[in-house]
């Protein structure tokens, strides 16, 4: 049984009319997945991080602000969702998920995160609709582990992980590879371990090379002894955010990829949905779900 993990909250969060971020996928992801006959004693539920836990790891202060509501307007547009309780909730629960997924992977070879890929936190702000990064957090979490010396991230959002790169940056233990839009958002890119800027409009053929290229690479030279893979779908033909021109078979095509590296080198891989911001939820929720096909869950 393959675990997957998810949390009502996920999906629960007051924001403006029209505002940009898709928050009802989470949970059509989980409902079609229970549609599709996915028994729910498949799902664990995650218990919200303390935000004592998060200060051991990132900046002090701007966790006790953020938790408190007391960062500045210009620090919350930079998150791009306004403060609330709820919103706090929610971010320690979302993060809770990756490590418990990370965990999960530990024990049973793979598990899956119904969201994730929080890449834009850094130590000491939010940006992008991040507040906590999650990846890292669990990458830290594995290497808790005497089994594990080295995580790598592979991180095929279309945005580039500038959070994750900045804070694994002086750690060796945690390698980041990032594919991603090359004039897409971030403006500002950080350095990862290694780093795939792919041209607008990329098809699925030279995106696949890509990614088989990455993915041998990254492999070969660091030898990871677990995987934590963000699986973004704003590589999509028809995400409003994207710019690549990757189809659904592409994406599974891509996660099957992931998948079956892990599986060839025996080691164990914690999977998140990362981004994808279809405006049609239905439609982005069919996309997400590729991940859960590639990883034999339905």
């Amino acid at each position: 049984m393959i675990p997957l993990v998810f949390h009502p909250i996920y999906s629960q969060l007051d924001l403006p009319e029209r505002h940009r971020f898709p928050i009802e996928k989470y949970q059509g992801i989980y409902d079609a997945l229970i549609q599709q006959g996915v028994s729910k004693t498949h799902f664990h539920t995650p218990e919200p991080l303390s935000p004592k836990r998060l200060q051991q790891v990132y900046q002090p202060q701007y966790i006790k602000e953020l938790v408190s509501g007391g960062l500045d307007p210009k620090a919350m547009r930079r998150i791009g969702f306004p403060w609330s309780e709820q919103l706090v909730e929610r971010t320690l629960t979302a993060a809770a998920g990756t490590v418990l997924t990370a965990q999960l992977a530990l024990e049973h070879g793979k598990a899956l995160n119904l969201t994730g890929g929080y890449h834009h936190a850094f130590a000491d702000f939010g940006s992008g609709f991040c507040m906590v990064n999650d990846l890292y957090l669990a990458a830290l979490t594995m290497l808790q582990n005497d089994a594990v010396e080295t995580v790598l991230i592979f991180d095929c959002d279309v945005h580039q992980g500038d959070g994750t790169a900045k804070l694994a940056q002086n750690n060796p233990h945690v390698i980041t590879v990032s594919l991603h839009g090359e004039k897409n958002f971030p403006h500002r890119k950080q350095i990862s371990d290694m780093d795939f800027p792919l041209p607008k409009g990329t098809t699925d053929e030279i995106y696949l090379e890509t990614v088989a290229q990455a993915l041998d690479l990254a492999c070969r030279l660091h030898t990871p002894d677990a995987i934590i893979y963000d699986a973004g779908v704003d590589i999509h033909q028809n995400d409003d955010l994207g710019h690549l021109d990757i189809t659904t078979p592409g994406v599974l095509a891509r996660d099957t990829m992931v998948f079956a590296r892990a599986a060839d080198l025996d080691i164990p891989i914690a999977a998140v949905i990362g981004g994808g911001y279809q405006r049609d939820i239905p439609a982005l929720v069919d996309v997400h779900l590729q991940l859960f096909k590639a990883a034999g869950v339905v």
